[in-house]
């Protein structure tokens, strides 16, 4: 696997997918890999019929699911951010040392979990206090089960080094909500872009040249810089055992013969790209771009 981007074609037709098809095979030589299916569901929170709780708002969650993993984002807005709290630590420190109080949980939640549906089981077993926010056409019918929203298409190689994924965004009624494409290049598993929304001219040219020539056509790039990816990335359990650890390692001894004098390099971090952690990222963006367009 290697480093991706992705693209919204907003207003794409109902023969977008066609359109960009015949153009991959056609003009890059591209060959038909396989189908290209996501199913999400989003949710809100009940806690305001608790009698006696007061909730300022709401929690929302929204599921991805991608082969056999479900990536789940939940968000409260009430709670902090943990930018918010590192900043007012920094602040509010004082020099008898007294910690700052850390929130039970941030405003953004991000969790990768298998089998499918068994989510929706523990919900239901535990009586949790979630409802499904069913989106469905406009005078449709709703529907009262399976996915609320799904991205159907196809994957496609294009020489050695690329992939790319493009399919409709089909509500539960069938309406179709623009496109979703997707670019990864596989021979670098980590790209760290330059540019402050993390945008990669490679992936946006390659991205460019397989959409038709259409007149009108509006299409986005969807991004995240690298301090957002970090903010979700973030691992309560992980920094715990790392800040246990560095108290737990002796200071260093000059004298001592055995050291190589590397310790003070970064050390390697887990890849942003590769294995689950691209499949996290991608979905991520996905939701991203469908909560901001009020889709989701």
């Amino acid at each position: 696997m290697g480093f991706t981007g992705l693209a919204r074609w907003i207003n794409a037709p109902s023969t977008g997918l066609e359109l960009i098809r015949e153009n991959i095979m056609r003009n890059h030589h591209g060959q038909l890999r396989g189908r290209w299916f996501l199913s999400v569901k989003s949710y809100r929170s009940t806690l305001g019929s608790i009698p006696g709780l007061q909730v300022h708002s709401e929690r929302s969650m929204c599921t991805l699911t991608m082969n056999e993993n479900v990536f789940v984002l939940l968000e409260d807005p009430a709670a902090p951010t943990r930018a918010d709290i590192v900043t007012s630590a920094q602040n509010s420190q004082t020099t008898d040392g007294q910690v700052f109080p850390v929130p039970p949980h941030y405003r953004t939640t991000f969790l990768t979990l298998r089998p499918p549906g068994a989510l929706e089981q523990v919900l239901h077993q535990l009586r949790a206090r979630w409802i499904p926010v069913r989106q469905t056409a406009p005078g449709a019918q709703r529907s009262q089960g399976g996915q609320q929203l799904s991205v159907e298409g196809f994957v496609f190689a294009i020489g050695n080094d690329w992939l790319v994924r493009v399919g409709h965004v089909v509500l539960a009624g069938g309406a179709v909500k623009g496109m979703l494409l997707e670019a990864e290049y596989l021979p670098l598993p980590v790209l760290h872009s330059q540019t402050a929304d993390g945008t990669s001219e490679l992936l946006s040219n390659l991205l460019t040249s397989v959409l038709p020539n259409i007149r009108e056509a509006k299409t986005v790039a969807v991004t995240i810089s690298d301090s957002q990816w970090e903010e979700v990335l973030w691992d309560r359990e992980e920094e715990e055992r790392q800040l246990s650890q560095e108290k737990a390692e002796p200071e260093d001894n000059p004298d001592n013969i055995y050291v190589f004098g590397d310790e003070g390099l970064a050390s390697e971090k887990k890849g942003d790209w590769i294995g689950v952690d691209r499949d996290r990222r991608s979905a991520f963006l996905i939701i991203g771009a469908l909560k901001s367009e009020g889709i989701l």
